[in-house]
């Protein structure tokens, strides 16, 4: 196991790790322990009750934080003819059709989110070996192949945040920056918990979301009183 670096060590110096706090407290000492020289992202960690293992316990989504990321997201947008003059307009990055697969194909891949309209998966297939790895394939389920491409663009640009349970069953997500204010880091957060709940999949038993923590990039988890968020 990794030893902790100096700067988490000195983080951790006073704090009860296994204790767990309301979500305005732990969003307040999140906030007090991001000390870096950078404005650093505020990340949620759900343990999930599932084994994605089985297809009938895969959780995944998409939440629209009502706050956005903090982050300048870059999207690359899969469209022709108006679709295309529609992505522009709402201010996708980079729209392409044959033109941006080879782009993709030669190694160039200066985005953060890709979005296609439905006629173009055909040909964005072809990307699948490069985008799938990277989180970076349009899927019509989280929203990022659709025929209103204007919308998706927008979305995307306002702080669109893409799911998927990892296979120890937990789920990562940036949920803003620790210069944003305590309010609007819970309203955030509570409307991803909300969304992943709402991604609940058959298969789940019992309780599904076993645990929840935040931290910052450079500091300690907090656990948080589950109940404080899911009624």
């Amino acid at each position: 196991m990794a030893k902790a670096g100096k700067r988490i060590l000195k983080a951790r110096e006073g704090l009860d790790l296994d204790a767990q706090l309301k979500l305005d407290d732990a969003i307040a000492l999140v906030k007090e322990k991001a000390t870096a020289k950078f404005d650093e992202t505020i990340d949620i960690s759900m343990n999930l009750g599932v084994d994605p293992r089985h297809a009938d316990q895969m959780v995944r989504g998409v939440c629209n934080l009502p706050h956005g990321t903090g982050k300048t997201v870059r999207v690359a947008v899969f469209a022709r003819d108006a679709k295309a003059d529609e992505a522009k307009e709402a201010g996708a990055d980079i729209v392409g059709a044959e033109d941006l697969v080879e782009q993709i194909q030669g190694g160039t891949l200066n985005f953060d989110r890709a979005l296609a309209t439905p006629d173009m998966m055909p040909l964005v297939g072809r990307l699948a070996r490069v985008l799938g790895p990277r989180g970076l394939m349009p899927n019509p389920k989280v929203g990022t192949v659709t025929a209103n491409i204007g919308e998706g663009v927008k979305s995307a640009k306002m702080g669109a945040v893409e799911f998927r349970v990892e296979k120890a069953g937990i789920i990562h997500a940036g949920v803003g920056k620790a210069s944003f204010s305590s309010e609007n880091l819970s309203e955030n957060i509570r409307s991803f918990v909300d969304a992943v709940q709402k991604a609940r999949p058959t298969g789940a038993k019992g309780a599904f979301v076993k645990s929840i923590s935040l931290s910052s990039t450079m500091g300690p988890g907090i656990k948080v009183e589950t109940s404080d968020i899911i009624s």
